[in-house]
């Protein structure tokens, strides 16, 4: 979708989505690796994709298919 978002913005959706309760601990001495990870999604948007669903909603689906199949 182009929509730029760091690793720790990402682990509090997943944390938001799954109800956990813990704390998140990043680990400070390690490199930040590349700045930006960006993909570009101008070809095939042009071509006519679109995303249907917004990441938050599709981590909801995927946390939920979890649950109910891998029991």
């Amino acid at each position: 979708s182009s929509k730029e978002l760091t690793i720790k913005e990402l682990a509090y959706k997943i944390k938001e989505t799954i109800n956990f309760n813990g704390n998140i601990v990043f680990d400070t001495s390690k490199p930040d690796g590349t700045p930006r990870k960006i993909m570009d999604s101008s070809k095939i948007n042009n071509m006519g994709w679109k995303p249907k669903i917004e990441l938050e909603e599709g981590l909801k689906l995927s946390y939920q298919d979890f649950i109910e199949n891998h029991k």
